[in-house]
């Protein structure tokens, strides 16, 4: 390609790996916080006392119905002295465990009523029935849109660097700016989130459909 300069994807490579580095680190993270913040979520939301399905389902709505991006921003003015890191991971945990617990919840209620009545006939107690009974095939049933979940967080992890967390986006913005070389760095780190994201979404779409049979 004229004008492209393969030069400054050989030196930029290397920077960008770190990145990624970052990035990966944060988006495993940030999916085990949703995952497990979500679940209990959703537990929590079929609560028999109001006094928490209430306040559960008020939070819920407001991290669902407010950007990412001023949720990160907030959150970094608000805990300062923290690592930007850990807020980005906290924030990226608890923006998608709002919608990871929708995933739970459906998959709460796709479990057959007769599995319920027939823990009361044996007169299992409550955490029994849940942890083996009720929660493994939930959670069965919700993998793949678990996993389609942390393929979406992945691509969103550029908004770390309005934070200054130093991931794959902000390291090549970063090279751009220095070397002039904006179309050749984020050439690069796209082709990075495509060739790390699309066999995982394959993945996740083999699995829905070996898990729908």
């Amino acid at each position: 390609m004229n004008g492209f300069d393969w030069n400054a994807v050989q030196e930029s490579l290397p920077l960008l790996l770190e990145g990624f580095r970052v990035t990966l680190l944060a988006t495993v993270l940030g999916t085990l916080v949703a995952a497990v913040l979500g679940l209990a979520v959703a537990v929590a939301g079929r609560a028999p006392s109001r006094f928490v399905t209430v306040p559960v389902r008020a939070v819920t709505e407001f991290v669902r119905s407010t950007p990412l991006l001023v949720q990160l921003v907030g959150a970094a003015a608000l805990f300062n002295t923290v690592e930007p890191l850990y807020i980005g991971i906290a924030v990226l945990g608890v923006h998608y465990a709002a919608y990871t617990s929708e995933v739970y919840r459906a998959g709460i209620d796709g479990v057959p009523k007769g599995q319920w009545e027939a823990c009361r006939a044996l007169s299992l107690p409550p955490r029994r029935t849940w942890q083996a009974v009720i929660l493994p095939q939930a959670v069965r049933n919700v993998l793949p849109a678990l996993g389609n979940y942390a393929v979406s967080m992945f691509k969103e992890t550029p908004f770390l660097a309005v934070i200054t967390v130093q991931e794959m986006v902000f390291e090549a913005r970063k090279y751009g700016a220095d070397n002039f070389a904006y179309t050749e760095v984020f050439t690069l780190a796209g082709l990075i989130f495509l060739v790390a994201s699309y066999p995982t979404s394959l993945l996740m779409r083999k699995l829905e459909k070996r898990l729908g049979h």
